[in-house]
């Protein structure tokens, strides 16, 4: 039987030609996470110890996984989101931390605010709209997806995290909510054109949800004139609508709030720098 020490010797090796080193020793501690329910300490107190075969053939089987491209979400059925632990599967895409930035420019432009109805536009996993039930006090949130996986897995999130979330499964090009009734429109919605897959990690074009991340190459601003239209007809006067971007289109979405209806259209940068974020405010 081989020591903990060994195994961590091992793991290293096969998992530094698809990480860099703090990548890959977040990784192996979600591993030890997901099996063992050890902690970094748990780690170290255990380095010396023997582990069974029946361990160590899981700890190799996960590698193996992972070599061949699968998310370790989608292995530990677990992801990290804003304070939260998110059940994530095959059907919905992995929460990235862009989108905690947009969410934490909501809650600092609205989270003293009560009362607000909140309404976030293709919900996956579930990650904005619970996130923002918990966060924006006595809100009334609802959140909408075409896919029912996606529907049923933020579902199960909400109930989880008991946040109250009503969920609609729903395709936002034929959908529309009652005329100014909404205080904030939130969306993350597909905005990777094709020619950009040749430059994606495997785990992410291979393995997450196509239709929560790709556009027409034709049209690849066609979700935002939708939700821009949506929210010209459910926000109420004065109220905010929160966008994520795919930067290599940023002006071009932003083009679309340059008329009398909208005003204050904001470009945010997220930390690396890139145009990531927009609000658009109703007239």
């Amino acid at each position: 039987m081989a020591t903990l020490r060994e195994e961590l010797i091992e793991m290293r090796r096969r998992l530094s030609g698809i990480y860099d080193h703090r990548e890959r020793e977040a990784v192996i501690l979600l591993i030890f996470s997901h099996v063992k329910g050890w902690s970094r300490v748990d780690l170290i107190i255990n380095e010396g110890k023997e582990l069974s075969d029946f361990t160590k053939n899981e700890l190799d089987g996960i590698v193996d996984r992972l070599l061949l491209g699968e998310p370790i979400q989608y292995i530990t059925g677990n992801a990290r989101f804003h304070g939260m632990d998110l059940k994530v599967g095959p059907g919905v895409l992995i929460p990235r931390p862009e989108t905690e930035e947009l969410i934490d420019w909501i809650i600092d432009d609205a989270g003293s605010k009560e009362d607000l109805e909140v309404l976030d536009i293709g919900t996956g996993s579930g990650c904005i709209a619970i996130a923002l039930a918990r966060n924006l006090p006595f809100s009334n949130v609802t959140a909408i997806d075409f896919s029912e996986s996606a529907i049923e897995q933020a579902k199960e999130n909400a109930t989880s995290l008991r946040a109250k979330v009503s969920f609609i499964k729903t395709d936002m090009y034929v959908w529309c909510p009652a005329p100014q009734t909404l205080d904030i429109i939130v969306s993350n919605p597909p905005y990777i054109a094709p020619d950009e897959k040749v430059d994606m990690e495997v785990r992410v074009k291979d393995f997450e949800p196509a239709e929560a991340l790709f556009v027409e190459a034709d049209d690849p601003i066609k979700p935002y004139k939708r939700i821009e239209a949506i929210a010209a007809r459910g926000l109420k006067p004065g109220g905010h609508l929160y966008l994520e971007l795919n930067p290599r289109y940023a002006e071009d979405v932003s083009s679309l709030f340059k008329s009398n209806v909208w005003q204050d259209v904001d470009l945010r940068l997220d930390s690396y720098g890139k145009k990531r974020m927009l609000r658009a405010t109703l007239s």
